[in-house]
């Protein structure tokens, strides 16, 4: 007889109900729905019966406590997230008003989105919207909030078992930084007592201009100061000790009130040109800090293909950006591309960063603040945004969903070319006043229109989709830790990995193309027990054959 399961985990009852069977997604896109140029039109699935399957199986349990780093993060841009005070700016305590709509501290309760990890986009005083030029790195913006709404943003997240990484900017401050005031007087004075004199990267009149690096002449001196982003961020100068100790410094600052670790940005910018020298630091640095916080979680952005990255790992764990964009493997594997070739790059790259650091972690995303948002190429109605979702959420390390992207939120930069579009309100429609941030040109039409409110009670809409994707995630915890081994299936684009973590093993395959696959799972394995299938159709089982429908995944325990 066919163990036949329609469709996803349900916190309380652990139920599995189809997804796709009903769903709004696969109805005719709107006209702001409609998929990329480069997409064939979604064809009507044709609905199917509707089943409920009480799944007595004691490893499909919810509450699987996360022992170490493989967790699902969501990443907030503060500013556009949720306004508690009616400025228009989002804040941290408006991330705490919202905690329950990422983790309500229940992990039966399937009320919430399940999140067990936050980075926040920077949180210090800066004069940017966005805070990636700091002032002071040891004052959270007033825009934002205050040192105790931190304190208790802190507390709430351990209270409900959720890591908060901050976003560490250290390559460069703003231009309104004491530190630079102080190192432009010292220039001007000609002052070389002053310990700012050093403090940032500069070269003289009439020295030769290091190469493949971007300066700016300092007013009323003959000093060129380095700034690869703008002449608004300059970059400091980490040949100088006092520099390297006080970035220390602010790092023990935060660590001290019990943040969990930090996203590096530009970490490849410490020393631009130098990779051989930036690791180097980065070794110094992160070394003194893990023998003293050893619970520490880092991941930079080393914005480069997988050779650079690679390069850092020994290190610190880095953003995989060959498979994150919208030009990346996720996204084009989405598209009814192969799945196995997906899981054997996977395979590959685990094993090339685990043989330079054991401690080593996959980490993707499928966009985050500084890209066009991935639901504008991968629409939901095509179905291509609910498989990269599964690709990437169903697999090893440790996921970043950026805000909105549960909800299909969109925007890109356009002719306007401003990241502002990127970074625009969250879509509560419940009466928050955040607002989108200032130079924003997306105009509303080309959103989203349900809402967080609607999609919450929407047993198909997106957010349900992902919500329910993490449940199965947390049910086995193999896929996020386990020994990772790809499959692939000869003659077919349908894919993915065996996973095996404390004696038990699960598979899980993926069919992203629109028609149903039959699959043969004997040469793979004894597989026998569906324990999840999540997709746009349906999956059965009857004893080694897998019949897997179109743009659906598995998971099939032994």
């Amino acid at each position: 007889m066919a163990k036949r399961v329609s469709i996803l985990l349900l916190a309380a009852l652990l139920l599995f109900t189809c997804f796709g069977c009903q769903k709004k997604a696969a109805e005719a896109p709107t006209p702001t729905e409609a998929p990329a140029a480069t997409e064939a039109p979604a064809p009507e699935p044709t609905p199917k019966p509707q089943g409920e399957y009480v799944v007595d199986d004691p490893l499909l349990r919810t509450d699987y406590a996360v022992k170490d780093n493989a967790r699902v993060f969501y990443e907030i841009f503060v500013g556009s997230f949720a306004d508690s005070n009616g400025d228009g700016i989002g804040d941290l305590r408006g991330i705490i008003d919202k905690f329950d709509y990422l983790n309500d501290g229940d992990p039966n309760s399937g009320k919430s989105l399940g999140i067990e990890g936050i980075w926040l986009t920077p949180i210090f005083k800066s004069p940017s919207y966005h805070k990636y030029d700091v002032t002071d790195y040891y004052t959270i913006d007033p825009k934002f909030g205050t040192q105790k709404d931190l304190d208790d943003l802190i507390a709430l997240c351990h209270s409900r078992g959720v890591k908060l990484i901050l976003d560490m900017v250290i390559n460069h401050t703003a231009k309104d930084c004491q530190w630079f005031k102080e190192f432009t007087e010292a220039h001007k004075k000609n002052d070389k007592t002053s310990p700012y004199y050093d403090f940032y990267s500069y070269y003289t009149k009439g020295q030769a201009a290091p190469q493949g690096r971007a300066f700016a002449a300092l007013s009323g001196t003959d000093v060129y100061y380095e700034c690869n982003f703008y002449d608004g961020m300059p970059e400091l100068n980490f040949d100088n000790p006092a520099v390297r100790e006080e970035v220390l410094k602010i790092s023990r600052y935060y660590l001290d009130k019990k943040v969990d670790g930090f996203r590096y940005d530009a970490a490849k910018y410490v020393y631009y040109g130098s990779h051989k020298e930036s690791v180097s630091y980065w070794k110094e640095y992160l070394t003194t800090l893990r023998s003293e916080y050893p619970g520490l979680y880092t991941v930079a952005e080393v914005w480069d293909g997988d050779g650079v990255t690679g390069v850092y790992y020994p290190a610190t764990n880095c953003f995989n950006f060959t498979v994150g964009q919208v030009e990346g493997l996720f996204a084009e594997t989405a598209k009814q591309g192969n799945a196995g070739e997906l899981a054997k790059y996977v395979e590959k790259y685990l094993k090339s960063i685990e043989n330079t650091n054991p401690d080593a972690m996959f980490v993707p995303f499928l966009s985050n603040h500084d890209m066009d948002r991935i639901a504008g190429a991968l629409t939901v109605a095509s179905g291509n945004m609910q498989m990269a979702a599964n690709l990437y959420i169903l697999g090893p390390g440790s996921p970043f969903l950026y805000y909105g992207e549960e909800l299909g939120m969109r925007g890109s930069r356009g002719g306007a070319n401003t990241d502002a579009n990127r970074r625009l309100a969250m879509l509560w429609g419940d009466g928050n006043t955040v607002k989108d941030p200032t130079g924003t040109t997306y105009t509303a039409d080309k959103q989203v229109k349900e809402t967080a409110k609607e999609q919450k009670q929407d047993p198909y809409s997106l957010y349900t989709y992902y919500k329910k994707l993490i449940m199965i995630r947390k049910a086995n915890p193999a896929i996020a830790r386990g020994a990772y081994k790809a499959v692939t299936i000869e003659g077919s684009k349908v894919g993915g990995f065996t996973a095996t973590l404390d004696g038990n093993t699960v598979l899980v395959l993926h069919n992203t193309g629109r028609s149903s696959k039959t699959v043969d799972l004997s040469a793979i394995g004894d597989f026998a027990t569906l324990r999840a299938v999540i997709g746009l159709e349906e999956a059965t089982l009857e004893g080694a054959t897998l019949t897997l429908g179109g743009q659906t995944s598995v998971v099939i325990g032994k």
